[in-house]
C-alpha cells in the first residue's frame, strides 16, 4: 500500500526576499532542483537591510569579493568596500536571473506559523500590507530569512513599555533604518545619536555640506580599524573575469586573512590584543583633533563590542562643523537634546543611528503543543538555537542568521552560506517525501549551547559593560548574538548534519535511515582506501 505522505506534493515557504530569502531561493532551485516554494516580503521590494538602508554614505564594511554568494563571484566590483546601491544591484539581478521573480510575493507579510503534527506541516497565515486581507497557506518546510537585526532600536530614554516618547521636541525624529530624503538638512543643527557602524558613516557623509551642522551624541567611544578602500583597476577586472580562480584566490585571501582577527577575541590572547589595541590607539590619534583623543578612545578591550571600518569619521571631526557629545542624554525637549547634566543643546533634527534590536518581537511561530518560538525563548533566558538555525519542538524549520550566528570578525554572509547549506540537506529528504518531519534534539541543543556560552565565557566580549551582544544590553545577561570561534569553524561544524543528533519521523523514515548508514559505511571504506592507496605508493616511492 501507498503511503499517503508519498502522494504530498511539498512546498516550502521562505520569509522574507532580503539577501537570506534571495540565497535561500537560488540554492532550493540549483541544488535540489526544487521549484515549489514561495518566498513572502513583507516590502514593495527586495533587498532587505539593503533596500531600505538609504541613508547618506551607507556601504558595506565588508569587502565586495566576500559579500557575495561564493557560486555568484562579480569580478566587476568597483572598489574593495561597495556602496550600499552597487551591493543592492547585485542582489537584484541575483533575484531576477535565477528566476526568483517568480516565486516572490511582495508586500506579503507572514503573520504567524503553526505546526500540525497530524498533517506534519505548517499551517502559514499572511496578509496583503495594502489590502489587509489574510489567508492561510501550508508549507511542508519553513526557512525564515528575517536576519538578525528585527526592528530599529531607540536608546532606554526614549523608549520604554509605552513606546517611542519623544517629548516635546518640535522639529523631525527619524531613525537611520528609514532616512527621511524628503527633508532638507541645509542650514540645520542635527543631531546624530549614535556612533555605530551607521552613525559613524552617517556623520562625515552628512558634514560634507558645511552649512549642515552635526553634533554626534555617543555612549561611549569605539574601535576603529582603517578602511582603506580603494578602486579596482580594468586590467584588474579584466583578470578577475577571465583568468581561471584568480579570483577566488583573491577572495580566500580576504577570508583567510579576517578569519585570523579572531584571536584577538580570545580572552588568553592578551597581548596580541596588546599590540592591537596600540596600534588602533595611534590610529585614533593620528586622525581625530587633539581635543578629542580622550573621548574618542574606548575605555574597554578592543573586540569587546563590534570593531567599525572607518569611513573617515574620525577625521570628520576636524571640519568646524562637526561637534562631539558624550555626556548622556535624559530626553527630547521642545528645543534639542537634554542631557543628565540638566543643559539643553538645541537641534532642528534628530537622527537615531542605534543600531537594531535582537529581539524577535512579533516572530509568532508556534512547535509542538502550541508552544511559542517566544516562550521557549523565555525558558532559556533569551535568543536560543542550535548553530543559529534550528529550535528544538520546531520540526522542519530553519531561521538563516538566528542567535549566536555572527563572528564579529568576518562576513555575515559566509555564516548565512552554511546555515543555508544545512538548510538545504535538511529539506531534501522532507521535500523527496522520504521522511514527514525533521527536528534537532533538545538535548543536542541544550549541550551545543553550553559548549557556546563556556567559550563565550572565556572571551574579550564580557568585558565590555554595554553591548547589543547581551539580552539586556548588559554583560550581566545572556549573549544571544556572538558565536564564539573562526567563521571556519563555523561552516565546519554546520556543513553536513549529524543525522543522529536529530529526531526524524514520518514517510519511510526507518528505510532512509538505514541508507544514510550505507552511505556512511560507504564513504568510510573510501576513505580508508585512499589513506591506504597514498601510503603504498608514497613507500613506495621513498624505497626507490
Amino acid at each position: 500500500m501507498v503511503s499517503s505522505s508519498q502522494h504530498r506534493v511539498p512546498h516550502v515557504v521562505v520569509v522574507g526576499c532580503g539577501v537570506s530569502g534571495i540565497a535561500t531561493g537560488v540554492a532550493l532551485k540549483r541544488q535540489l532542483g526544487f521549484d515549489n516554494f514561495t518566498i513572502y516580503e513583507k516590502s514593495s521590494g527586495v533587498g532587505g537591510t539593503w533596500k531600505f538602508s538609504t541613508y547618506p554614505g551607507c556601504a558595506a564594511d565588508i569587502p565586495g569579493h566576500w559579500y557575495s554568494l561564493s557560486s555568484d563571484l562579480k569580478p566587476d566590483w568597483p572598489t574593495y568596500y561597495p556602496t550600499q546601491p552597487e551591493v543592492l544591484v547585485y542582489w537584484e539581478d541575483l533575484w531576477r536571473e535565477n528566476d526568483l521573480p517568480r516565486h516572490t510575493v511582495l508586500d506579503t507579510a507572514v503573520i504567524e506559523s503553526e505546526w500540525d503534527a497530524s498533517q506534519q506541516l505548517y499551517h502559514v497565515k499572511i496578509k496583503n500590507q495594502k489590502s489587509g486581507e489574510t489567508k492561510i497557506v501550508d508549507a511542508h518546510f519553513m526557512v525564515y530569512g528575517l536576519g538578525g537585526f528585527m526592528a530599529p532600536q531607540y536608546p532606554k530614554e526614549i523608549s520604554n513599555a509605552a513606546g517611542l516618547n519623544f517629548g516635546d521636541f518640535k522639529g523631525p525624529v527619524w531613525h537611520s533604518a528609514a532616512w527621511r530624503h524628503d527633508i532638507d538638512l541645509k542650514n540645520k543643527r542635527v543631531a546624530v545619536i549614535g556612533n555605530g557602524c551607521s552613525g559613524a558613516q552617517i556623520v562625515p557623509a552628512l558634514s560634507e555640506d558645511p552649512s549642515v551642522t552635526v553634533i554626534n551624541f555617543i555612549r561611549s567611544a569605539q574601535w576603529l580599524v582603517p578602511r582603506n578602500n580603494f578602486r579596482y583597476r580594468s586590467i584588474t577586472k579584466w583578470i578577475f573575469e577571465h583568468v581561471p580562480f584568480v579570483m577566488r584566490w583573491h577572495r580566500n585571501l580576504i577570508m583567510a586573512r579576517a578569519d585570523f582577527e579572531f584571536l584577538i577575541f580570545r580572552e588568553s590572547n592578551k597581548r596580541l590584543r596588546d599590540m592591537a589595541q596600540k596600534g588602533l590607539t595611534s590610529y585614533i590619534k593620528a586622525k581625530a583633533p587633539e581635543a578629542l583623543w580622550d573621548k574618542l578612545t574606548p575605555r574597554y578591550p578592543v573586540g569587546a563590542k563590534q570593531i567599525i571600518v572607518d569611513p573617515d569619521y574620525l577625521s570628520s571631526f576636524h571640519r568646524p562643523n562637526v561637534l562631539l557629545e558624550d555626556t548622556p542624554i535624559a530626553a527630547l525637549v521642545e528645543n534639542g537634546v537634554k542631557l543628565q547634566n540638566g543643559e539643553v543643546v538645541p537641534v532642528d533634527a534628530v537622527v537615531f543611528a542605534t543600531g537594531y534590536s535582537l529581539e524577535p518581537e512579533t516572530l509568532v511561530i508556534r512547535g509542538h503543543k502550541g508552544k511559542t518560538i517566544k516562550e521557549y525563548f523565555n525558558e532559556h533566558g533569551g535568543l536560543t538555537a542550535y548553530l543559529g538555525c534550528n529550535f528544538p519542538g520546531f520540526p522542519n524549520l530553519c531561521y538563516i542568521i538566528g542567535p549566536n550566528a555572527a563572528t564579529g570578525h568576518a562576513s555575515l554572509l559566509f555564516d548565512m552560506e552554511a546555515q543555508i547549506q544545512l538548510a538545504v540537506q535538511l529539506a531534501k529528504p522532507v521535500l523527496q517525501n522520504q521522511v514527514q518531519s525533521i527536528e534537532i534534539k533538545e538535548s543536542v541543543t541544550d549541550e551545543y549551547n553550553k559548549w557556546l556560552q563556556d567559550r563565550i565565557a572565556t572571551s574579550v566580549w564580557p568585558a565590555a559593560s554595554e553591548s547589543y551582544y547581551y539580552v539586556d544590553g548588559t554583560k550581566n545577561t545572556k549573549n544571544v548574538a556572538m558565536f564564539p570561534g573562526p567563521a571556519t569553524l563555523f561552516w565546519w561544524l554546520a556543513r553536513r548534519p549529524k543525522w543522529e543528533e536529530w529526531e526524524i519521523k514520518g514517510g519511510r523514515a526507518e528505510e532512509w535511515k538505514v541508507q544514510l548508514k550505507r552511505w556512511k559505511h560507504v564513504r568510510m571504506v573510501g576513505m580508508f582506501g585512499i589513506v591506504s592507496f597514498l601510503v603504498g605508493w608514497l613507500g613506495l616511492v621513498m624505497a626507490s
